[in-house]
């Protein structure tokens, strides 16, 4: 009964489009093939008829397939005996057979495949919400095979009819004499073809049966435009050049990274329009907020705010955008090392190093507490309570800018210690980063692997520490015997022309950057390294390159804040301002409070009177906590009304920092005069 009712399932689906001229038909033999099926409610005579009928139509149909598979194999072996015709010719009327004769053999596997999944839907129960998505889990499989199948037979009917056209063209030559000029662009072609042939990747091939590769369905949205015709020639080049935009199911939107045709030049008119509009609109958000006194950055994040999702949403390469905003914070970090010399980083280095740590370790133990009495996870706890502790270097850097920072002899600068406890913060960062893996184990793990856990983060601690002693090793090195004759030699060959130099302190920062990351240490530290490694070479050296690179970090910079602001989302803080508010006021007196209490005991007595301008720069929530808090709502650690929170809190700490920045300048103001006399 189960092969005669398949059997039956078969024949309704192989029954040609003019049998079921209307829905009342195609809902008759739907019904009466599922009465065939189980057996229920047909009689003998009429269910033996439908099935013999219907097999007769399906033998024929296969037996007809075989017939002209044979003739195809048959026509394949005629064309390659066949001394009349070229090598182009028969490869294109080869390659047209067996193009057919996938066709026909996939037609057949797609019928027996939709039969199978027919047969499997009526043996299920509706009602059965597993099985059922379990079945279109498959059907998506199938469906995602199928149109990959269906693309390379494009693909090859493409490269047939090249075939054809290169045919074509040597019959054309070989009736008629050629000019020089002919064969000249013949010959051009040829070697045009090879370079194609050579450079082209196979990307798609390659990867496409590679372990966690997966198939999914994409939509390719082309740039609307008013005028149609416009429109319509524009897309005709988008297709060429690949310039459109995909999106998947999950509403990620994706760009053109790498062409197929690497001879043609490329451009994302998106991501320049988005730095265009950046650029245009930051000018005037800048000069409102200096006209209130305001730092400019706020003005920037407010462009962001107000061209991204949450605004005028007009920032199509998000991405591409933030990772051109990262450059600003290298840079940033660079001119903070130019300012901040080896000998001022001697002269605070146990402070740098005791404080942050201290302060990390407070915060979690209060976040811990706090999350014990919320019934809050200790993983989650410990993520949010050291994504809290991280302060912004970029911010604090500028509140540096115009500050003046003369000491007392034997005074200790706030601004070094300020500043050594952001670096030192910064590789607090590099550390988290790679812990983070374990905490999200550590969320699913059982009480019998924690001891595994604890392992397995002190053999990471081991390592930073590790990579962290070969970076001061590697600095010493430089200082010592290589960065004196590179300036030197810089310094000679840019005489009239500031592109060498420029080149060459930019290589060497990449160069940092480069070996800290290869160290499983933050990029930032090596960006920070390398200008204190050139500071140390004398002040004017460093007014030199500050003048060539102070620009440059301007610009950049100007594209970071924006691009935090593009994660600002104000309608959220005006639903839940009450509760933001809150929190961020605790956040941010906590941090203070931490932080004054932690310095009254690493500091000497003579500079006690620093603790409070250095708790204020310390009292706001880094930007890096946008970074972190993506990643653990990718891995799971957070919800994402965590996420919203901790990106809300981290902007509000932002906007308050100048006003408490401001606050702790006034209560020092008695004694600018006293270390004004160095």
């Amino acid at each position: 009964m189960k092969l005669t009712g398949f059997i039956s399932l078969w024949m309704l689906v192989s029954l040609p489009c003019g049998q079921l001229a209307n829905p009342a038909q195609h809902e008759d033999v739907v019904k009466h093939a599922i009465k065939l099926h189980r057996g229920k409610g047909a009689v003998i005579t009429q269910r033996k008829q439908w099935v013999l009928e219907n097999c007769r139509k399906l033998s024929g149909l296969l037996r007809q397939k075989n017939v002209v598979l044979n003739k195809l194999k048959n026509a394949i072996r005629a064309v390659e005996k066949d001394a009349g015709l070229s090598d182009e010719e028969k490869l294109f009327q080869v390659h047209t057979f067996e193009i057919f004769q996938k066709e026909l053999n996939e037609s057949e596997n797609s019928v027996f495949q939709a039969i199978h999944g027919l047969q499997r839907a009526l043996q299920g129960d509706y009602k059965d919400v597993v099985n059922m998505k379990d079945s279109s889990r498959q059907r998506l499989e199938a469906l995602r095979e199928a149109a990959i199948k269906e693309e390379m037979e494009y693909v090859e009917l493409l490269a047939a009819e090249k075939h054809q056209v290169e045919a074509l063209k040597n019959m054309q030559h070989q009736n008629k004499s050629l000019s020089m000029l002919d064969e000249i662009l013949e010959d051009v072609r040829k070697a045009a073809d090879r370079l194609e042939e050579e450079i082209e990747e196979h990307a798609f091939d390659d990867n496409k049966s590679v372990r966690g590769v997966n198939f999914e369905a994409v939509l390719r949205v082309e740039e609307d435009e008013a005028n149609s015709k416009r429109n319509a020639s524009k897309r005709e080049v988008e297709d060429d050049l690949g310039l459109s935009m995909l999106i998947d199911s999950q509403n990620n939107q994706y760009i053109l990274t790498k062409p197929r045709d690497s001879t043609i030049p490329r451009a994302d008119h998106h991501f320049i329009k988005d730095i265009v509009t950046i650029g245009m609109l930051s000018l005037p958000c800048g000069w409102l907020c200096t006209t209130i006194g305001l730092p400019t950055m706020f003005g920037y994040i407010i462009c962001g705010v107000l061209l991204g999702p949450s605004g005028l949403n007009s920032i199509k390469s998000i991405v591409q955008v933030e990772t051109l905003g990262e450059f600003g914070v290298f840079f940033t970090l660079f001119l903070v090392g130019l300012e901040f010399s080896p000998e001022r980083l001697r002269k605070v280095w146990k402070i740098s190093l005791q404080g942050p740590c201290y302060m990390t370790i407070l915060m979690i133990a209060f976040g811990l507490l706090w999350g014990h009495l919320l019934q809050i996870r200790p993983t989650q706890s410990v993520f949010i309570s050291t994504c809290l502790s991280l302060s912004s270097t970029p911010l604090v850097s500028r509140f540096l800018a115009g500050s003046v920072r003369g000491d007392k002899e034997g005074d200790i600068d706030y601004s070094s210690v300020l500043l050594g406890m952001l670096v030192m913060q910064d590789v607090q960062l590099g550390l988290f980063i790679a812990v983070m893996p374990t905490l999200i184990q550590a969320g699913v793990s059982t009480y019998s692997s924690i001891f595994k856990e604890i392992l397995r983060i002190l053999i990471l601690i081991g390592q930073i520490l590790f990579s962290l002693a070969a970076v001061f090793v590697l600095c010493l090195v430089i200082k010592t015997y290589l960065i004196g004759p590179y300036y030197r030699k810089l310094h000679a060959e840019s005489k009239g022309n500031k592109e060498i130099l420029i080149l060459g302190i930019t290589a060497f920062i990449f160069l940092m950057l480069t070996i800290t990351e290869l160290l499983d240490v933050s990029m930032e530290l090596g960006c920070f390294l390398a200008g204190a490694l050139i500071s140390s070479q004398g002040h004017m050296v460093t007014e030199e390159i500050m003048s060539c690179i102070e620009p440059i970090r301007d610009f950049l910079a100007i594209i970071f804040f924006a691009s935090i602001g593009l994660h600002v989302f104000p309608t959220f803080v005006i639903y839940e301002l009450t509760v933001l508010l809150f929190l961020t006021f605790s956040v941010v007196i906590m941090k203070f409070v931490l932080a004054v209490l932690v310095l009254s005991l690493i500091l000497p007595k003579t500079s006690q009177y620093i603790k409070w301008i250095v708790s204020a720069g310390l009292a706001q929530v880094s930007e890096f906590s946008f970074v972190l808090g993506s990643r653990a709502r990718r891995a799971g650690i957070i919800s994402r009304e965590v996420y919203l929170l901790i990106l809300s809190v981290t902007t509000l700490s932002l906007l308050l920092a100048p006003a408490l920045w401001r606050a702790a300048t006034m209560k020092c103001v008695p004694r600018p005069e006293r270390r004004s006399s160095t």
